[in-house]
């Protein structure tokens, strides 16, 4: 009897000791899609918001064609968050473009080899709700500039 309470009590309090994620993506969004806004109110930025909820400004477009998340990118970029941290100085960098973040996969094709493209990034197209480093809290809007200087598919 004394072995079935005591299993009782470890399972009860296993049970009972479990976290509920509390986060909502709904919620999240939205908070998200706001900040973007403000942002881009407060700075003139003149954006188009792709269905994804991504938002970029194509400051030069470029010339010739455009890459696919198949290409292979060669790019500078400066990545900050909303509040003008810097998390990413500049740097230049060549990878395929399917190995970044979401919201490059959307972004870059905008613009083609010599563009400059400005994204606004809601949190689940970065990092989502985890931080992939102290300079990047969870849940944080990324702000990246961008110059495609070459592509190869």
């Amino acid at each position: 009897m004394r072995k079935y309470f005591l299993l009782l009590c470890v399972l009860f309090i296993g049970i009972s000791s479990c976290k509920k994620d509390s986060f909502n993506a709904a919620k999240q969004a939205a908070t998200d899609d706001a900040l973007i806004q403000a942002y881009i109110s407060n700075n003139g930025i003149v954006a188009t918001k792709d269905p994804s909820g991504l938002y970029y400004e194509i400051t030069n477009p470029g010339t010739g064609p455009l890459p696919t998340t198949s290409s292979t990118i060669t790019v500078s970029y400066t990545g900050s968050l909303l509040n003008g941290e810097v998390f990413a100085p500049t740097a230049t960098t060549t990878a395929a473009l399917s190995a970044f973040i979401k919201g490059w996969q959307i972004g870059v094709p905008h613009i083609a080899a010599g563009g400059t493209i400005l994204l606004l990034i809601p949190s689940a197209l970065g990092y989502g709700n985890s931080s992939p480093s102290a300079a990047i809290p969870a849940n944080s809007v990324l702000v990246f500039t961008i110059t495609l200087s070459s592509f190869t598919n």
